[in-house]
């Protein structure tokens, strides 16, 4: 017999409804001895809790979790979005992709006007911007595979939320609030998350009966629900109404992916990630593998020298980015651009005390798109995606990410069914070599084609070096795999425990723009005096990634750790004394 003890300490709360992105002090990483899950809600966290009491593994508590933050957490959580999960149950690493796809109808010029020049908003608001979702198929497939309790018994605690209701929070009221425009924008929205033309108010408690039909039909048919019959149907009549162009066809075809799990080694630890059509992975596992090869561990902490090298590495790593895209168009395999030589010459390229300007990595002269950028003006950095952590008892581990893509995807919820659409389309390379709402290049590789699935930021990772073992990712869109490189390497080099290591203020560079961005307190004057004696552009920047992990100590207890810059709740179920 298990009971749940979740572990929410003060500042835990404050972060739930007040997310803050100045970091001082944290709360500790929770810590017992039977399976721990960090989400980004204390509701979601509890249900994943209460799978694993209820003798499910850590793929039922993954799954039931991502289920509940569908219902309490709308502007990530989904089922009208996509995925990736890296898992290790009995010591079988797998990958599973269930990523959107581009629709059967699209093509590669559908958000370009006459002049071939990008139409304002085409690939980012309304169900034209909305790849085929992949979060049903997905999650079933997830559980199918390795999950342990009935199907239903993991689907009904997101049935109990939406039907019986949930309070909502100060953090959704925002992010409503800060959405606003868009949800608006469609009546069959604003007439759930805009009642009477106002967010839900702080306390008051939401319904979603539909949404609660639709996790039933889910629970008892699985993916078919939402793949064919009347949702389907419901799915594609919204979509069509408002411009866009997904298919019932579109839905009844898509399968996620088993694939290989990307897997490295850096830093006397063992790593599986997830590799294409997610960029995650290998920018995680390239950054680590490089640095390592430039002695970061021996650098002084906080200086002006790791600071530089971690710029160094990543202007190289998101170069080579630009060359990915889906397994079947990519231009290149993330296992060749990791190859020992490759990673030789790389590091190779660095020097000390000198920044490469951008315009001179991966060759070529990127005059024009720096005068592309300045034109363009700051870009707008979306960052609402999911992340959770789960390990059980018998140190089963899930690294789980999913995303709608920008704050409540597309801003259309399907009348009847009670979710809302993502707007993955946007992850696409719209025009190849300008930045998409995440400021990254993409290039022909990532271009729109019917049913590719688009390049993603998303860094599911999990490591291991003998009995310990680290399920970790995060949210934040582009800034995603730095953060967690961040976060990996606070451990790797022994400097920190797992919480001081999400804690630490953070930089991060992707290339372009040609820029060190860094939260308050991450660089001392004196070291931004330093990076900027070396050549390096520099701007303060509150928006970086937050990151949730878990950690299986050799002993045999739990650490599950959320980050303070918010929403973030860890628990820990022990064993009955």
């Amino acid at each position: 017999m298990r009971k749940t003890i979740l572990a929410v300490p003060a500042l835990a709360l404050v972060m739930l409804t007040d997310p803050s992105p100045v970091l001082a002090a944290s709360f500790p990483a929770v810590r017992g001895s039977g399976g721990a899950v960090v989400s980004p809600e204390a509701t979601s966290t509890t249900v994943g809790l209460d799978i694993l009491r209820a003798g499910g593994n850590a793929v039922d508590a993954a799954v039931a979790t991502a289920l509940a933050m569908a219902v309490v957490h709308p502007e990530a959580g989904n089922l009208g979005g996509g995925g990736f999960a890296v898992v290790r149950v009995e010591g079988q690493l797998a990958t599973l992709d269930f990523r959107e796809t581009a629709p059967a109808a699209a093509h590669r010029d559908m958000y370009l006007d006459e002049k071939g020049e990008p139409r304002p908003g085409a690939s980012w608001v309304g169900p034209l911007a909305a790849g085929v979702p992949g979060s049903p198929a997905g999650l079933q497939e997830l559980h199918s595979r390795f999950g342990e309790l009935p199907w239903s018994d993991v689907v009904k605690p997101a049935i109990v939320l939406a039907r019986d209701g949930f309070l909502v929070t100060r953090r959704l009221n925002e992010a409503v609030e800060g959405t606003r425009e868009r949800l608006a924008r469609f009546p069959e929205t604003a007439a759930i998350w805009l009642p009477g033309g106002e967010p839900p108010a702080v306390g008051s408690r939401v319904f979603l009966p539909d949404l609660a039909a639709t996790l039933e039909a889910y629970a008892d048919q699985g993916r078919e629900a939402i793949q064919s019959g009347h949702i389907a149907r419901a799915i594609a009549t919204a979509s069509r109404r408002y411009g866009g162009i997904l298919t019932i066809e579109d839905l009844a075809s898509y399968q996620p992916v088993w694939r290989e799990p990307l897997r490295f080694d850096a830093f006397g630890w063992s790593f599986a990630s997830m590799g294409l059509p997610s960029s995650g992975g290998f920018l995680v596992g390239g950054s680590l593998q490089l640095l390592e090869r430039l002695g970061y561990a021996h650098e002084m902490p906080r200086g002006a020298r790791r600071a530089h090298m971690l710029a160094e590495v990543w202007r190289r790593v998101f170069a080579d980015r630009v060359l990915l895209g889906d397994p079947g168009s990519t231009q290149a395999e993330p296992t060749a651009l990791l190859a020992g030589d490759r990673l030789a010459r790389l590091a190779g390229s660095i020097e000390a005390e000198q920044a490469m300007p951008s315009e001179r990595v991966a060759g070529g002269d990127h005059a024009e798109l720096f005068e592309l950028l300045e034109r363009l003006g700051p870009i707008r950095e979306p960052s609402e995606t999911n992340h959770l952590a789960v390990a059980d008892i018998d140190g089963n581990l899930v690294a789980l990410t999913t995303t709608l893509n920008g704050s409540f995807g597309c801003g259309l919820l399907v009348p009847g069914a009670g979710f809302l659409l993502n707007n993955e389309m946007d992850d696409f390379a719209t025009v190849p070599g300008r930045p998409n709402a995440y400021g990254l290049i993409q290039g022909p590789a990532n271009e729109i084609r019917p049913g590719r699935r688009m390049l993603s930021s998303m860094s599911p990772t999990l490591a291991w070096k003998g009995d310990e073992s680290i399920t970790i990712g995060g949210r934040g869109g582009s800034k995603i795999p730095t953060a967690v490189a961040q976060a990996l390497l606070g451990l790797l080099t022994g400097e920190h425990g797992l919480q001081e290591s999400i804690d630490t203020p953070r930089i991060h560079h992707q290339w372009f723009p040609d820029r060190i961005g860094y939260e308050d307190d991450a660089l001392a004057p004196e070291t931004r005096e330093a990076l900027s004696g070396f050549g390096h552009l520099l701007a303060e920047s509150s928006g970086l990634a937050r990151v949730h992990a878990v950690r299986r100590l050799a002993g045999g207890d739990f650490e599950a750790a959320g980050d303070p810059r918010g929403p973030a709740v860890g628990g820990i179920v022990d064993p009955e004394p």
